[in-house]
């Protein structure tokens, strides 16, 4: 699990780690011990290259493993490893809901990005976002990360997910057979890789909708090359037995 090779810090001359590292297993139990936690994990990546390249390899992967087994489980099944290399940016798009900025993917409203508590990401609510034609494909999607009373916009929700090995998924060969075109500007929040407009792609059913709890033709989202989806809906109001039971 961890590997035995050995990275000499090359991120300046006046690194206190220049001295000498700890051994990896060490680094592994340390962390280990703290839950993986993900701000200690950010916070030590940023000490020097060697210790990025250690939590890039290891921790992210540990953090991902320990916050969602199942899901990690069923993404490097069947022979599939596209997560390798990218445990980081999987790790992010657990915690961290992208929000919007004006003039950006989603121009119409400004909301900051913020770290999430903890959020459920079901395969099962993944199939309601795919295409008939393309439900074989697997996709994990979290619960919407409510944001109310956005003035003109309403109730607005931001969900996140992952394909499972996107690079031979339906999904992508279907956009590249529609020729849907990559955003020109915009990159992916957790990866920064290009982006497919699903909406624009024509390829949103409308069992997302329901899915989600929103207004009709008022679902969007992207999916970047590296299989990572972000998305934005305009939630439906409660009714009015659904709020006294929240009451």
């Amino acid at each position: 699990m961890i590997l035995s090779k050995q990275y000499r810090c090359i991120h300046s001359t006046s690194c206190p780690c220049t001295k000498g590292h700890l051994d990896e297993d060490v680094i592994f139990l340390i962390f280990q011990t703290l839950n993986w936690n993900p701000k200690l994990i950010a916070v030590f990546s940023c000490a020097c290259k060697w210790f990025d390249d250690v939590a890039k390899r290891v921790l992210w992967k540990e953090f991902c493993r320990a916050r969602a087994p199942k899901m990690m489980l069923d993404l490097q099944s069947s022979g599939s490893h596209s997560v390798d290399g990218n445990w980081r940016a999987l790790g992010k798009l657990l915690i961290y809901c992208s929000g919007s900025a004006k003039g950006g993917l989603f121009n119409s409203v400004h909301i900051p990005g913020h770290f999430v508590y903890r959020t459920r990401f079901s395969r099962t609510s993944g199939k309601s976002f795919l295409l008939p034609q393309c439900r074989s494909d697997v996709l994990y999607v979290s619960d919407p990360c409510e944001h109310l009373d956005q003035e003109e916009e309403g109730d607005v929700g931001f969900f996140r997910g992952i394909f499972k090995s996107f690079a031979m998924s339906k999904v992508r060969r279907m956009l590249i057979s529609r020729g849907a075109e990559l955003h020109p500007t915009e990159v992916c929040p957790y990866c920064k890789a290009k982006l497919w407009n699903m909406l624009q792609s024509k390829m949103i059913p409308q069992s997302a909708t329901c899915r989600l709890g929103a207004y009709e033709d008022c679902i969007e989202y992207y999916v970047c090359l590296n299989g990572h989806v972000l998305g934005i809906c305009t939630l439906l109001p409660l009714s009015g037995s659904e709020a006294s039971d929240l009451e």
